[in-house]
């Protein structure tokens, strides 16, 4: 598990904690940081949709959720996606970041949602997510990030999808995991071997 100090509010799970679609993972889990293992998701659509949760449970279909409840852990789960938290001093949010999902701002949706209900975000951190390294693309998702364009380790087209979640983070105060899900050990990866276990980025707001 990395937890993004200084923010005592946040974690992101590693492949030796579990595939935490299951609820014994995500129990142990749970036990580590002290929260409870009632979480608020949602199902994941790879779109821009932000919602508020106010109790545990799968919220609705949305790429972001945040709460304002005191103790309520959030989530969303990756596994090649980058999964980002965002917190305030009332307030936190987690978005899962595929490429669909950033072009569409989905991390400026969370931003936007979370301040017009009252919460000012002061920091936000990244967890592991495949990257420029590894993330091989065709032409028509480069085209989408034209300031994003990279290579990857062997030469063909990769989009650095960290440059464009910092682009939507803008000044906010940022912690970066630097870890590739898909070349580094420890992480799950779809792209690697079409895994179906997900790690997950857990926030909550302190009581």
């Amino acid at each position: 598990m990395i937890r993004p100090l200084p923010w005592p509010g946040a974690a992101f799970t590693l492949a030796a904690d579990g595939d935490q679609r299951l609820p014994r993972y995500r129990q142990i889990v749970a036990g580590k940081l002290g929260i409870s293992p009632e979480w608020a998701t949602v199902r994941q659509v790879h779109g821009n949709r932000a919602v508020e949760a106010t109790r545990s449970g799968v919220v609705e279909e949305a790429d972001a959720v945040y709460t304002k409840v005191k103790g309520l852990p959030v989530a969303v789960m990756a596994a090649d996606c980058a999964p980002v938290v965002v917190g305030g001093p009332t307030g936190v949010g987690v978005a899962h970041c595929g490429w669909r999902g950033v072009a569409a701002g989905v991390l400026s949706s969370l931003v936007d949602k979370m301040q017009s209900n009252g919460i000012t975000p002061s920091w936000a951190a990244v967890g592991p997510f495949i990257g420029p390294c590894c993330f091989e693309v065709g032409p028509e998702v480069a085209a989408r990030f034209p300031r994003q364009v990279s290579r990857t380790r062997m030469g063909p087209t990769s989009v650095d999808l960290g440059g464009a979640l910092g682009e939507q983070l803008g000044d906010l105060p940022t912690w970066w995991s630097q870890r590739c899900t898909l070349h580094e050990p420890g992480c799950f990866s779809y792209r690697r071997n079409a895994s179906s276990q997900r790690m997950a980025a857990i926030a909550w707001v302190v009581p």
